[in-house]
């Protein structure tokens, strides 16, 4: 019923039954009214149908089949396509919306961690379990969220201390205008990272940004006991004309207190943010623990390590300076 229009083309100018004006050569199928009825809508005869259908096929002409809306698609001419040669039609269930992540589809499964549990642990335990699914090669998995931001954070965590340490030394060789001296100060380093890590396993304590931050603080309290030394040491080498071994032997008794006094200082004023309780206490308390152990670690090894590696470096600097020394 209604007025519906095909979208085919009669080759004949002769009108046709239906609601189709003389001459106009469009054929028009649906209701037809007879001539007795006046009102719209009224109901056509079969006879009168029929005769609608054969007018349509006769004006479309030979050669052309009609086709239904449900069944064809117009293309960018003027002849039809079938809708199957685009797509297939099925009826199933199938999810409302697909998710991705850039351009693939993905499929996101969030995690909590357990109490007493790192994000370090966690991932590490994800990334087994996803090792033993043998998964095919087109499926691949990767973090997001906090487990991604905590991954790029310990994968930059190597440049960051190569880039202090790189500072630390341009900055002490222009100080002392020479290029051994900074490599006696930066040895102490080696042994507050060491102490910083030993006092993180023995109090169970996550590696996380926080105590990494507290490792970088160690680079400069710790080797204030090498520059103590060495500064006095180069002082009395160039004013009171002594041997380095002399040098170095009065620069470790006459800075041996303010040395002590500096670092239990550090120590003491680290002590709060590993005792302190209340909101946040457990994000200080890494800082804490990596500072203090630093501390205590490298203090019992620097002032028997630094004046063996400054006369070593010294008389290295010494070879390469004066040929005949080398032979």
């Amino acid at each position: 019923t209604g007025n519906a229009t095909i979208g085919t083309t009669a080759s004949a100018p002769t009108p046709t039954t239906g609601n189709a004006a003389p001459g106009t050569g469009t054929a028009t199928t649906g209701t037809a009214t007879p001539p007795s009825a006046t009102t719209a809508g009224v109901n056509a005869s079969p006879t009168t149908t029929a005769a609608a259908g054969a007018s349509s096929a006769t004006a479309a002409g030979p050669g052309v089949t009609a086709a239904t809306p449900s069944t064809a698609v117009l293309s960018t001419g003027n002849a039809l396509v079938p809708l199957s040669a685009m797509a297939s039609m099925s009826v199933d269930r199938t999810a409302i919306s697909i998710n991705h992540q850039g351009t693939f589809p993905a499929v996101t499964a969030s995690f909590n961690l357990a109490p007493g549990a790192s994000i370090g642990q966690a991932t590490q335990e994800i990334d087994a379990a996803v090792a033993q699914l043998r998964m095919p090669a087109g499926i691949t998995g990767r973090f997001a969220g906090t487990a991604q931001a905590f991954q790029q954070s310990i994968a930059s965590e190597p440049l960051l201390v190569v880039a202090a340490l790189l500072s630390v030394y341009i900055v002490l060789g222009m100080l002392y205008e020479n290029l051994m001296h900074p490599l006696t100060i930066l040895s102490t380093l080696p042994s507050a990272g060491v102490g910083a890590l030993i006092a993180l396993l023995v109090t169970h304590t996550e590696l996380s940004i926080i105590a990494l931050v507290g490792v970088i603080l160690l680079i400069g309290i710790v080797k204030k006991n090498a520059i103590m030394m060495i500064d006095f040491a180069i002082t009395e080498e160039r004013q009171h004309n002594l041997s380095p071994e002399q040098a170095i032997t009065r620069a470790c008794m006459i800075r041996f207190r303010p040395i002590m006094m500096t670092t239990m200082a550090a120590i003491l004023g680290a002590l709060p943010l590993v005792f302190v309780t209340g909101y946040g206490a457990e994000f200080r308390r890494p800082l804490g623990i990596a500072i203090i152990g630093g501390l205590v670690f490298s203090q019992m090894l620097t002032l028997y390590t630094t004046p063996v590696i400054y006369l070593w470096l010294d008389r290295v600097y010494q070879r390469l300076r004066d040929p005949r020394k080398r032979s």
